[in-house]
């Protein structure tokens, strides 16, 4: 059982996908950090600083004016919290956006490395001396005819 176990852990998809665990989790920081420090005090400064999440109807129960989604909910009421289900709808939209333009800037930056390498993979071409040689035995076979 041992052996199949090391087998199982060496496999090259196993050690993909934990690979791929530690960089999402190291890259969803980057992303949480983007959309709550840069992008969301951007949006707030044009909304206003409009925030949604304690928006709400009472659908059943009583429940004091003015009283935050919190309060709300602990106090038993039926609550319809259409701010929080706005604030989520947008947040996921800022990181669906945040995500689409880093992967965007790595593939770019991915694709600009693999041409550098394509150019310098590629065969040198023909050098000065054999161009000319080669016109040099064309205009030599014409003159023959």
């Amino acid at each position: 059982m041992l052996k199949e176990f090391r087998q199982f852990i060496a496999r090259g998809n196993v050690m993909d996908m934990a690979v791929g665990i530690i960089i999402g989790a190291a890259f969803t920081a980057i992303v949480g950090s983007m959309v709550d420090d840069l992008i969301n005090p951007i949006i707030g400064l044009f909304t206003g600083g409009i925030d949604f999440t304690n928006k709400y109807l009472v659908l059943s129960g009583n429940v004091p004016d003015g009283a935050s989604l919190e309060v709300a909910r602990a106090s038993g009421a039926a609550i319809f919290a259409y701010g929080a289900f706005l604030m989520a709808v947008l947040n996921f939209l800022i990181v669906a956006w945040v995500v689409f333009l880093l992967v965007k800037a790595v593939n770019r930056a991915r694709d600009i490395t693999m041409r550098r390498e394509e150019i310098e993979d590629a065969p040198a071409g023909p050098t000065q001396e054999e161009l000319l040689a080669q016109i040099r035995d064309l205009l030599a076979g014409r003159s023959a005819v």
